[in-house]
């Protein structure tokens, strides 16, 4: 302790996280780096295999994805009318030129001062392998890939191979995975869906598994150069997202200890890490991923259970609005654009939404160059003026217009064979702090484990939501009961997520939130603490390198050997006997 208080934070950080490599994994993109470091990579989160039984690219989501229905089409007019007069803009069906409301104009070098705006397009990915390289599952690229897009100049290797030379690459993963154009025999996955493990009938819990392991192990070889042969000598620090169940959990924990070969591991659940990440102790924490919004209260540095809520939508479900919003304007170039079908139209509605999108009030329009990719041949630019810019992000408050049902989570089914995988120790005694209420324990008189009903880290599949952001966090806010503790949250809201950085979103969350407080509560008052730049999108990560650097004690982390001999029952179809017990040790750590 003597040198924790006489030693400078990064001294600390430099020292104690050279061995600490921090995941923090997403449906959308996966944050690794090594606690020393100041950012991780911010990698996306897919693979892209080849295969010989399909001619051309193919993306195992589809198959999941359902066609908007026409009532749909119709909630989501009305929701664009619910909106229009919340920012002065005409209805869906006027025309724009004739009214009176006022049209802002936008600046074409982009709006948001956290994106770096770049016109140039993106290129294919070169899927083959060099002529002289016989390792074949670990060249996929050279070049780094952060949260910003890459430069097409460095993208991809112009040299072409001849063709009795050309062997496809086994797999790619990250954003070249992305780039892969529709006519290369690919078969592109995301292990990762809507906050659980993407498992259906088209995809494998096996297969699940192995692409993660397959991504991770090539950014650990690839980015941090960490071999293999070396990593019995780092521990892993896991920042799973509230929307994790029990058992995705600890099947990603035997991927880190056992196929990965991580000497140790750690779990910490996201909403704590991002109140650490930002230097507070309590808070409202709302994080917006890409494809679910995640809320949870913490007091004190300790999560309260009760309060965790999960919303279907997310910065994708926003990109597909602004889709949406600019063909119902007109203003969409002519072309097809694939949002399910093709990886890269996605990457660049989210592009364009990232750099124009803000929340405002009036007409809102920019001038902007789209381009269209078709099979191999380059992109096509098309100067276009984009309209209702401010539309999409406010989908968040009125989430009919995302309709998150057209890309629904994976189907659950798999979960119900396992609900009992740990009978044999429902009877153990498990301690319990003194200063912790009974509604902490529900079911400790029954014989059955404390962490049965805990939803933080459930057993059980959590409903998700279906109302706005606002009368989320207002509802997550009030049921803690107590109105000191209320008022001290309504105060502390704490937006994360790469969707937190869209310009104007903390002014019209404190509008929208003070509304949706029911007027016989005693709260006036609602303020979204601010962060600086991309550090909203970093908090859990960060968190999760802070909370692993000062653990001194590692009472909570599970030793590789103890993974694999206690917490697997030899000769049984149940595995991880300990598994309540090692999740029970992590939370009570985290709540300590």
């Amino acid at each position: 302790m003597d040198y924790l208080k006489s030693a400078l934070p990064s001294q600390i950080m430099s020292e104690r996280g050279s061995n600490l490599v921090v995941i923090n994994p997403g449906s959308a993109n996966v944050r690794i780096g090594l606690a020393s470091q100041d950012t991780p990579f911010n990698i996306p989160h897919c693979i892209a295999r080849h295969t010989e039984q399909i001619p051309n690219f193919t993306v195992i989501d589809k198959m999941l994805n359902s066609t908007v229905t026409t009532q749909q089409h119709i909630d989501r007019e009305k929701a664009y009318d619910v909106i229009a007069p919340l920012l002065k803009i005409p209805f869906l069906d006027e025309e724009g030129p004739s009214n009176s409301f006022p049209r802002k104009m936008g600046r074409v070098d982009g709006h948001n001062p956290h994106i770096i705006r770049k016109d140039l397009p993106f290129t294919w990915t070169n899927v083959y392998e060099e002529a002289t390289n016989s390792s074949v599952s670990l060249e996929t690229s050279s070049k780094d890939e952060t949260d910003e897009f890459l430069d097409p100049k460095e993208g991809t290797d112009s040299k072409e191979p001849n063709a009795s030379e050309r062997k496809f690459k086994e797999f790619i993963c990250g954003e070249e995975a992305l780039r892969i154009s529709p006519t290369e025999p690919y078969c592109f996955c995301r292990p990762i869906r809507r906050g659980h493990l993407n498992i259906s009938q088209h995809y494998s819990m096996q297969q699940v598994l192995d692409d993660l392991h397959t991504i991770w192990d090539w950014i650990l070889i690839e980015k941090l150069h960490i071999p293999r042969n070396e990593r019995n000598m780092y521990s892993a620090v896991l920042v799973m997202p509230e929307t994790f169940d029990n058992r995705e959990i600890k099947e990603i924990l035997s991927l880190v200890l056992r196929e990965l070969c991580f000497g140790s591991a750690v779990v910490h659940q996201e909403g704590l890490a991002a109140v650490f990440g930002n230097g507070l102790s309590t808070a409202c924490v709302v994080n917006i991923g890409a494809q679910v919004t995640s809320l949870i209260c913490i007091e004190d540095g300790g999560a309260l259970p009760s309060t965790g809520k999960t919303l279907p939508f997310g910065g994708e479900d926003i990109s597909r609005a602004f889709l949406w919003t600019q063909r119902q304007r007109q203003t969409w170039p002519p072309i097809h654009s694939d949002v399910f079908g093709k990886p890269i139209d996605l990457l660049v509605l989210n592009q364009l939404k990232e750099t124009y999108c803000e929340v405002k009030e009036g007409e809102f329009d920019a001038v902007a160059v789209v381009h269209s990719y078709e099979n191999k041949v380059p992109a096509g630019p098309h100067k276009t003026r984009l309209s209702a810019l401010n539309v999409p992000p406010m989908g968040l408050f009125c989430p009919m217009l995302l309709t998150p049902d057209a890309y629904p989570p994976p189907p659950r089914t798999w979960f119900h064979d396992y609900e009992d995988m740990l009978e044999d120790t429902w009877h153990i005694d498990f301690s319990r702090r003194a200063d912790m209420s009974d509604t902490f324990y529900p079911n400790v008189n029954g014989g059955l484990p404390m962490w049965e009903s805990y939803p933080v880290f459930s057993t059980k599949p959590k409903k998700e939501e279906k109302v706005g952001l606002a009368e989320a966090i207002t509802n997550c806010i009030l049921s803690t009961g107590r109105i000191d503790i209320q008022r001290k949250l309504f105060c502390s809201i704490q937006l994360t997520g790469g969707v937190a950085l869209t310009s104007g979103l903390i002014a019209a969350v404190e509008e929208r939130v003070l509304h949706a407080i029911p007027p016989n509560e005693a709260i006036d008052t609602v303020e979204v603490l601010q962060s600086k730049g991309k550090s909203r999108r970093l908090c859990p990560w960060k968190g999760g390198a802070i909370l692993g650097v000062l653990d001194l004690g590692r009472d909570a982390w599970i030793s590789r050997e103890d993974w694999i001999h206690n917490g697997v029952h030899v000769g049984s179809n149940r595995k991880y006997k300990d598994s309540y017990y090692l999740q029970a040790q992590a939370m009570c750590y985290m709540n300590s």
